[in-house]
């Protein structure tokens, strides 16, 4: 891990996210790059060319100071830090800008199912998850504690998740954390017997070429039955596979990706299959 991107809005859930960030990179020798999106609305575009570059300078100054606090803080010091300030609107920009700084993971705060008033948080956090070809993790509250030492990775057992288990697994590995699998059965449309769920499970360890430990966990709901299992097992970090543009992970379709991301109080690392 060389680089971290956090975009921030210099609220306290992009802080909480920056402090994540800096114990990622301390721990991994990396560097950070902060991205903060002005995003000026198109009725200040449309005014005089004099207006429009006194907005913006005005709104690229009060962002500048305030990278400036930021970078200043105590637990970023030692650490390489870039700032990208760009007039983004579009949070699929992003996943370009992480390109761009050869960047490794996005960090990013999220605040949850209410209250959305601010950038990057709520709905505008799912747009950046379904747009990166990166790996996010979704912080949701302070780090006073955050350690990684137990992840848990979910999935439906489809062989297109074999490459996202490998990379949960690499990132494991960087911090000497556990990784365990847990398929959540549960009824419904997708609703498979045990049998048919057994030939899949030795499939998957087919694929993958090693044998792992996959829990079944029953529950009546998919979402929920992931987020019992990860309090039960006192994890420190669920990884969730995400189709992108697709939404996330078949298994979790709809409203219950959102109740997912939204309602884990511990963070969330999506992978991009």
């Amino acid at each position: 891990m060389k680089k971290i991107l956090v975009p921030v809005d210099f609220s306290d859930f992009s802080k909480y996210a920056l402090e994540v960030a800096a114990k990622l990179a301390k721990q991994h020798g990396a560097g950070i790059v902060l991205l903060h999106m002005i995003g000026m609305s198109d009725s200040v575009l449309a005014n005089s060319e004099l207006a429009e570059e006194a907005e913006a300078k005005y709104f690229l100054k009060l962002a500048k100071d305030k990278i400036k606090e930021l970078t200043e803080q105590r637990h970023l010091k030692g650490i390489p830090v870039n700032a990208v300030i760009q007039n983004y609107k579009d949070f699929e920009e992003v996943n370009h800008v992480a390109k761009e700084q050869n960047c490794d993971l996005i960090v990013m705060g999220s605040h949850g199912a209410s209250g959305i008033r601010e950038l990057f948080v709520g709905s505008n956090t799912e747009k950046v998850v379904r747009s990166s070809d990166l790996p996010v993790m979704v912080i949701k509250s302070s780090p006073v504690d955050f350690n990684i030492q137990r992840m848990v990775m979910a999935c439906d057992l489809d062989l297109e998740n074999i490459p996202v288990y490998k990379k949960a697994e690499q990132f494991a590995k960087l911090n000497r954390a556990s990784l365990e699998m847990v398929y959540v059965h549960s009824a419904g449309a997708n609703f498979m017997g045990r049998d048919d769920v057994t030939q899949r499970l030795e499939a998957f360890k087919q694929g993958l070429g090693t044998d792992i430990d996959i829990h079944f966990y029953d529950h009546n709901s998919v979402g929920k039955g992931i987020l019992q299992y990860c309090f039960e097992k006192n994890a420190d970090l669920l990884v969730i596979p995400t189709h992108g543009r697709k939404g996330l992970a078949r298994f979790i379709v709809g409203s219950l990706a959102e109740s997912v991301s939204n309602h884990a109080k511990i963070p969330v690392m999506t992978i991009k299959i």
